[in-house]
């Protein structure tokens, strides 16, 4: 089954019967970053319209796009982390003829909603979003009511999810689960007088809408001509934000939970500079998301920081990012696109500052490439702790052996034994790693709003409660 999705989702209405798919592809450009395979749009009597690639790909060309317009919609872009990178797990999916549904996150339960959905409906659930997507039809058919069959659906539901959702009479849905592992923000577009919804405030940017608020963790909001009107589906828990949104996924100029994505990743930066004080000439960050952990980095300790990386934009995978290349070899291919510079680099001690370290196919690579261009040393910091335990919330981590902390460290309690064992094994002098404290810190979040299974292995925050409603209302 695919199960784990970790993508991007928009949705939009117009109260004045403005055409609001261009600004729903518009939306999914500006969150590209959270998937490269596929995507796809809906719109109230229309076909859904997928493709495979990227929404840049075929935007500016697709003749479909031309006629394909409603006064609402949802869109998607799509990154799996299990399951085969065809069109027919691009999403929306459709449901029977009640609704379309997109989801960004990972429903754990996704086998037992399944089977549910084959017995009644006799329905092939091949993903957690179909499954998913069947069980609320059964709830819908039954409540009469998006919002009723919801909550109800809800206390089924154990994981992470954002779904978006175009009912057959046009209104749109935006979800964001209990704990609130995945981001989602609501904006306004005040001329159009249309409200949106999107996984990152960068999105709501980018279509021109002004950002109203972050979605909270167990609401519902419903987008129509009448406005908008939101509805509690479960009591207030102790959140668990992914704290690798705020190293890796999210776009930096987004703001997520309160917090600048940006902001973020340069105080990544400094908290790494005044725990160690590594001896280096240049400080040279692993384009594009370490950027302002390197520029935090060298602010803090006074050592230049210079782009010694460049990606090669001009070659087709130039602008794609490594880590959710659906395979191995994807992933190799993006890292070979990375070139080194090298009158910045030739004769220097080189800090290179990245997000993460997951696989260590990408640091491997780099480490090596830096050696042949001249480099006198290369050390390594990165801003996220030792990854050793899957990810059940959406994010590719599904097993401990591709893991390098877990292959070289296993579970090894000390930090600086762990980094110096991966020092050896990427190839460098020196290997620092940020810790749980430091992520909190340089976020402002309390420490126990986030979740780090994939780095502790507590997996407590996976289970959710069961919900209930509490109804509110806004204009």
């Amino acid at each position: 089954m695919d199960a784990k999705e970790k993508c991007g989702i928009v949705a939009a209405s117009s109260a004045d019967d403005v055409d609001v798919v261009p600004k729903v592809v518009q939306g999914l450009e500006a969150l590209q970053h959270r998937g490269q395979e596929s995507w796809g749009i809906a719109a109230p009597g229309k076909q859904i319209l997928k493709r495979m690639g990227l929404v840049t790909d075929w935007a500016s060309q697709a003749a479909e796009l031309a006629h394909y317009c409603g006064s609402s919609g949802i869109g998607h872009v799509r990154y799996s982390t299990k399951g085969r990178s065809v069109l027919d797990n691009a999403q929306p999916i459709q449901i029977e003829s009640e609704f379309s549904i997109a989801h960004n996150g990972t429903i754990a339960n996704a086998e037992a909603l399944a089977a549910k959905a084959s017995e009644e409906f006799g329905a092939s659930c091949d993903s957690d979003t179909r499954a998913t997507g069947y069980r609320l039809l059964h709830h819908l058919r039954e409540a009469g009511d998006m919002f009723k069959a919801f909550e109800r659906l809800s206390s089924e539901l154990s994981g992470a999810y954002c779904f978006a959702i175009l009912a057959a009479d046009g209104s749109a849905y935006a979800i964001r689960d209990p704990r609130g592992y995945r981001p989602l923000a609501l904006g306004y577009i005040e001329e159009a007088r249309t409200y949106a919804a999107a996984s990152e405030s960068c999105a709501l940017e980018a279509m021109g809408a002004a950002f109203v608020r972050d979605i909270e963790p167990g609401e519902i909001v419903m987008l129509n001509k009448k406005g908008i009107e939101s509805r509690r589906f479960s009591p207030k828990v102790e959140p668990a934000f992914c704290s690798f949104e705020f190293t890796y996924f999210a776009h930096p100029s987004s703001r997520i939970n309160g917090v600048s994505v940006y902001e973020a990743r340069k105080n990544f930066g400094r908290i790494l500079a005044k725990r160690f004080r590594i001896e280096a000439d240049v400080v040279v960050p692993v384009p594009d998301s370490a950027r302002p952990a390197a520029l935090g980095y060298a602010l803090e300790s006074g050592i230049p920081m210079d782009e010694g990386l460049m990606k090669d934009r001009y070659k087709r995978k130039g602008s794609i990012r490594s880590f959710i290349e659906p395979d191995q070899g994807g992933r190799e291919e993006v890292v070979k696109k990375i070139i080194p510079v090298r009158d910045v680099i030739k004769g220097k001690r080189v800090v290179v500052i990245d997000d993460s370290l997951v696989r260590g196919t990408s640091s491997k690579s780099i480490v090596d490439s830096l050696k042949k261009a001249g480099a006198a040393s290369v050390k390594m910091a990165v801003t996220f702790p030792p990854i050793r335990h899957p990810c059940y919330m959406g994010i590719d981590f599904p097993t401990k052996e591709e893991l390098l902390a877990h292959k070289v460290a296993g579970n090894e309690p000390d930090l600086a034994k762990t980094a110096e064992l991966v020092a050896k094994e990427i190839g460098v002098e020196e290997f620092y790693y940020n810790d749980i404290e430091g992520l909190a810190a340089a976020t402002g979040l309390p420490k126990d709003s986030m979740c780090y299974a994939c780095v502790t292995g507590d997996y407590s925050k996976v289970s959710e409660p069961r919900v209930r409603s509490e109804r509110s209302v806004e204009a």
